[in-house]
This record gives C-alpha cells, sequence and structure tokens, in this order.
C-alpha cells in the first residue's frame, strides 16, 4: 500500500506521543534544543512567507486570494522541517500527547508539562530567529515588507478575543491534520506533501497560529509596530494558543483515538 491505514497511523501517533513524553526525563537538554529549532523552522516559514506573500504588490493589490496562495505555499516549509527532522512543536504535541494520556501510558500533568515548555521553547526559537535573522539582517526593513509585517502585527491584536479562539481552532486541526496525513506516508516526498496542503490552506484562510504569531507579532513589534507585550500575549496568543490546543487535542487527538485506538494492532 501507498500510504498507512488510519488504524496504523494511530498506531504511530500513540508511539511518537509516548516517546515525546519519555524524551524530557531522558534527555532534557535535547528536549530543550529541539522546541527551540521547532520555533525556529516555524520563524523561517513565517519570513518565507511574508517575503513571497507581500513582494508581489502590483499583481496581488487586484488579486486579493493571490497574496494568500503565494503566502500559503511558502509557510509550510516550517512544519516540514519539524516533522521531518523531529523537532519539538507545540501545536503538534496537542494532538500526538492524546493517544498516549487516553491510554494512560502519561498523566495529564505529562501533558500539561509537555506543552508549557515546549511552548516556551519555541517561543524563545521564534524570537532568536526574528531578531537575528530577520531585523538584524534586515529582511522586513524596506518597502513592501516593513508596512506588511507592522499590518500583520496589528491586526492580529485587534481582532475580538473570541475570533481569535475560533480561528486557533481552525489553525490547528490543519496543522495538525497534516502531521497525520504526514505520519500516514511511507516515503519522505509524501510526507513532505502531506504536510503542505493542509499548512497552505489555514494560512490562505486566515486562520491563527500561536507559534507562527510568535514570529509575526515581535517582528512587526521590532519594525515599529505599537504594540505591546501584555497586548500581544492577551490579545493574540493567549486566545490562539487555547484554539490550537482545542483544534489539535480534541479534533484530531482524541477523534482519531476515539475511531481507530481501540482496532489498533494488539
Amino acid at each position: 500500500m501507498a500510504t498507512k491505514t488510519p488504524t496504523e497511523v494511530i498506531e504511530n501517533a500513540l508511539n511518537a506521543g509516548t516517546n515525546k513524553v519519555k524524551l524530557r526525563s531522558a534527555s532534557f537538554n535535547r528536549f530543550i534544543l529541539l522546541t527551540v529549532l521547532a520555533g525556529i523552522y516555524i520563524a523561517f516559514g513565517g519570513i518565507l512567507s511574508l517575503t513571497l506573500g507581500y513582494g508581489f504588490p502590483e499583481i496581488t493589490a487586484g488579486n486579493p486570494g493571490l497574496q494568500k496562495l503565494l503566502s500559503g505555499a511558502a509557510f509550510p516549509i516550517g512544519l516540514i522541517l519539524v516533522v521531518v527532522l523531529g523537532a519539538e512543536l507545540f501545536t503538534g504535541n496537542n494532538a500526538l500527547l492524546m493517544p498516549p494520556l487516553l491510554t494512560r501510558k502519561c498523566s495529564i500533568a505529562d501533558v500539561l508539562v509537555n506543552w508549557t515548555l515546549v511552548w516556551i521553547g519555541n517561543f524563545m526559537g521564534a524570537l532568536l530567529f526574528v531578531y537575528f535573522m530577520v531585523y538584524l539582517t534586515g529582511l522586513t526593513a524596506p518597502e513592501p515588507y516593513h508596512s506588511a509585517i507592522i499590518n500583520i502585527a496589528n491586526a492580529k491584536v485587534s481582532m475580538p478575543w473570541a475570533t481569535v479562539l475560533l480561528k486557533g481552532i481552525g489553525a490547528n486541526w490543519c496543522v495538525c491534520l497534516a502531521i497525520w496525513l504526514a505520519m500516514s506516508a511511507k516515503s519522505s516526498g509524501a510526507k513532505m506533501f502531506g504536510c503542505w496542503f493542509p499548512v497552505m490552506a489555514f494560512v490562505a484562510l486566515g486562520y491563527e497560529h500561536s507559534i507562527a504569531n510568535m514570529f509575526f507579532i515581535p517582528c512587526g513589534i521590532l519594525e515599529g509596530a505599537d504594540i505591546s507585550t501584555w497586548e500581544m500575549v492577551w490579545r493574540n496568543l493567549i486566545p490562539a494558543t487555547l484554539g490550537n490546543i482545542i483544534g489539535g487535542a480534541v479534533f484530531v487527538g482524541c477523534v482519531h483515538s476515539y475511531l481507530y485506538l481501540n482496532k489498533r494492532p494488539k
């Protein structure tokens, strides 16, 4: 078969989630480095998405769907790197830790500690990349990128709290479905394609991914957006994070565990 069955995928998710829980105790330094790398990879996708999506203003001004398509087509490089290279991404772990939790291979405390540490590590990685590889190199200093990143950051902290929450659900529903598709693939190329399409969709649709926003909002602030740290955290990162948890843990991790975990090979 070219792809694994849903039952085989949930078995892989169970093993992957169990290993993620064990990694923190087995090699804490390795675990932290992998969390930082995931934040860097997602930020790398963010700057590529900004560069391609907003680099053709004359063409996209009258074709807003084209700008969204270009941004969406570029952003998945971040998740591809995370999945293929095995980094620790908060939003992916939202879904992957549900099978071991539901089979009592880990506790709710294990899940919450993992999510908290990975979220912080992802934030550290995104900030490092924003400052050293984007701001100091001047990638967003010239127009149209300067105005674009400021407008993006302002827009992300201007939405109603509930809207960000709902968009967060949509984003990680897509991201975790992408991870599930990647786990169903048997070749590197198929894994990359599995990651690409759902992630492209969430970016084009304008959903809110908490880790991606750890790139976009700080980058906008560095370029002059009048946004406080409190506004970034309260008005976007918190509701986006909660939405991401629902979209990944409930809509993917729990749903697919319910559908296929009791049918997994003995």
